[in-house]
């Protein structure tokens, strides 16, 4: 299961954000891991990255879609 910190690093690199030096000992654990591709200069996200920043994301949503009933049964 990846980190909150290597979750970050997927999105960053899926929306082709720069990170700074000190997040350069986790790629290459990500790209071990298979989650990331280095292409000369840049990193990509393998299928694999893709699907753990989806998965991510529509958990988060579920969880945002969750909070939001709760709070509106609250209301009634």
């Amino acid at each position: 299961m990846l980190h909150e910190e290597e979750l970050s690093i997927l999105r960053d690199i899926s929306q082709s954000i720069a990170f700074a030096d000190d997040r350069q000992g986790k790629i290459g654990q990500l790209i071990a891991d298979g989650y990331v591709m280095k292409d000369g200069d840049l990193f990509e996200l393998t299928a694999k990255g893709v699907t753990a920043v989806e998965e991510h994301a529509a958990a988060l949503g579920a969880n945002d879609m969750e909070q939001a009933s709760a709070s509106s049964d609250r209301l009634i």
